[in-house]
């Protein structure tokens, strides 16, 4: 029995499928452990992936040589790209995916990797030894030995379910929860802290009244997720929009003596910009509605997820709830919504590659910091797993900048200004969204995922040719004269497209070019001015992020900085002048001196 491991992940959820895959590619022997293996990537909440700022995640979470822009363009049943009436910078790509298949297709992947033992065990206790994790222990009382660990739990840590006044453990509806492992981490001196998030009921399809409602399809030509994928072939369903209406909601505001959010049963801070439906009645009193998507879990099931309407009211509610809305008249609930409370260890424990500050070579990843949604899950699944096999063999840690990818604003975002409420990505916390776009994810980070080997020689020289085509291109409308203008120069203006050049330069289309790089013609050539501007601030970025501050650095002996700003900057640890201006509670003042203090030690 094997029980000796490089590394071990705890959670088979979507961080911990991508840590788990990415450390056993990089040679490392590595173990899975999992409550239940029958729920392996299972998607809790929607069947979906991608979405706003999301789907740029998961574009760069393929770039670096993860699964989820795989398994979702093989298991997807609709295919979206969003904001396109908008500018390339926030064009995000969903997916409603097959729930079941994507389950299985992420499982059977991991099942066939090498270097990759997949283990149904609960963790109740860690073994640390000089604050160095070493291993952990089972509820079975096996110990095992690691020399990394990463710990990816999502809502199981104490998770304590509600439906109105019904209470009950458990990590998901019907399932165990792990009591054990967050005390593990209290004793060693991490502060847990506790989080709420809920889910809505499902319904069966065969019982809605589709007649009434407004079918949402997907795009009628679907762009895949991975970069690897060639084309979608698989059929393609429809979603369907319905609302809730004022008599919907004076059922809620009538129940909310029941509703445990209200009743003060639940005491955990909910996600801000994924509320449950009696968050949004009462926060929002003024509007008479709210959009619902019903969208389909798969091919092979009728069973339906109401998005939007999350809620934690008692049973006979939620049926008065449903049966209010056009078109679930008579829809028959299968299974009802629910919150869920749990622990998590804020995120300002952690180094810039996951590790913890307190103990070395134990990592965590996914809802544990603090974050919402599968794709900033397995973003951090992803980082964990290429850091703890970087840490084992005695590398410097891969960590990414927030002017280099979605990924390095999440993390960074975390690990300096920690997390109050669940996190959840936005467009509009990268401060560089126009250069860190999910169109150019493979050209920006596929350089990291080759090195680290988790891209395969056929796809980093297919990225190559890529980039030969774009040059080349480019270079040739550079100098290419229609007139008294270049191409280039009429490509610039807003009505032409590049296929409008194809018409005015047989040379040009004769080229065999792919819509992927057409793609990146017209941004770069169009966007020209604000991507140069974008760049200059960068370079301003990079000069903070360079200056580099030393780990021993003793704030307390800085007495010109404010006690806030050394209480703030003692516990954070940042380590770049860059990551400490962005921590709360520290001025543009205390910055400068801190510039000014390190520039005379390095004198000295």
């Amino acid at each position: 029995m094997r029980t000796e491991f490089d590394v071990i992940v705890v959670g088979a959820g979507h961080a911990g499928c991508e840590a788990a895959l990415a450390s056993a590619r990089m040679g490392m022997s590595t173990a899975l452990f999992t409550i239940n293996l029958d729920t392996i990537a299972q998607m809790s909440c929607n069947p979906a992936i991608g979405g706003l700022a999301k789907g740029q995640l998961v574009r760069e979470i393929d770039a670096l040589g993860g699964e989820m822009a795989k398994v979702t363009d093989e298991t997807g049943i609709q295919f979206r790209m969003l904001n396109t009436k908008k500018g390339p910078a926030v064009h995000s790509p969903r997916a409603q995916a097959d729930k079941k298949d994507y389950q299985l297709s992420m499982k059977k992947r991991l099942e066939n990797q090498n270097n990759l033992l997949l283990r149904q065990e609960i963790v109740d206790d860690l073994i640390i030894f000089d604050k160095k994790v070493t291993g952990l222990i089972g509820q079975s009382g096996l110990e095992y030995k690691a020399k990394a660990v990463i710990l990816t739990t999502g809502t199981f840590l104490k998770g304590l379910i509600h439906i109105g006044g019904f209470i009950t453990t458990g990590g998901r509806i019907g399932e165990l929860s792990s009591e054990k492992l967050s005390d593990a981490l209290r004793r060693n001196g991490f502060e847990v802290g506790r989080l709420k998030t809920g889910t809505p009921p499902r319904l069966n399809g065969r019982t809605i009244n589709y007649g009434t409602l407004t079918p949402q399809y997907g795009d009628p030509n679907p762009q895949p997720f991975s970069f690897s994928t060639e084309s979608i072939s698989r059929p393609q369903v429809p979603c369907y929009i319905t609302y809730t209406n004022p008599a919907t909601h004076k059922i809620v505001t009538s129940n909310l003596n029941r509703a445990p959010l209200y009743t003060g049963q639940i005491k955990s801070t909910g996600p801000r910009y994924c509320p449950s439906l009696e968050d949004k009645v009462v926060r929002f009193s003024e509007k008479d509605k709210h959009q619902i998507f019903l969208e389909p879990e798969g091919m092979n099931t009728l069973e339906v997820y109401c998005n939007g309407i999350s809620t934690s009211m008692p049973h006979d509610v939620q049926e008065a709830i449903v049966h209010s809305i056009a078109g679930l008249e008579s829809a028959e609930i299968v299974r009802y919504g629910y919150a869920i409370e749990y622990d998590f260890v804020p995120p300002t424990q952690l180094k810039p590659s996951l590790e913890t500050k307190l103990v070395e070579n134990l990592f965590h990843a996914g809802q544990i910091n603090g974050t919402s949604g599968y794709e900033e899950a397995a973003a951090q699944g992803i980082m964990a797993g290429i850091n703890a096999a970087l840490k084992i063999q005695g590398k410097e840690p891969f960590v990414f900048d927030r002017s280099e990818a979605y990924i390095g604003v999440l993390i960074d975002d975390l690990v300096t200004k920690g997390t109050q409420e669940p996190y959840r990505m936005f467009t509009s916390r990268a401060e560089y969204r126009l250069l860190l776009r999910q169109d150019n994810a493979d050209r920006r980070l596929m350089k990291y995922g080759y090195r680290y080997g988790l891209v395969s020689e056929q796809q980093w020289r297919k990225l190559q040719e890529k980039e030969r085509v774009i040059t080349e291109v480019l270079a040739y409308i550079d100098k290419k004269m229609t007139g008294p203008d270049t191409l280039r120069k009429i490509l610039s203006r807003p009505d032409i497209t590049y296929e409008h050049l194809l018409t005015i330069d047989d040379k040009l289309a004769q080229k065999s070019v792919s819509n992927e790089v057409k793609e990146q013609v017209e941004i770069e050539v169009k966007y020209k001015g604000y991507i140069e501007r974008q760049q200059i601030q960068i370079e301003k970025f990079k000069k903070m992020e360079g200056s580099k501050i030393p780990s021993w650095l003793d704030y307390q002996n800085i007495p010109e900085l404010r006690k806030e700003a050394r209480q703030k900057l003692s516990q954070i640890r940042p380590i770049s002048l860059g990551q400490a201006s962005r921590i709360s509670g520290v001025s543009p003042a205390d910055i400068s001196i801190l510039m000014i203090y390190l520039a005379g030690k390095i004198k000295k």
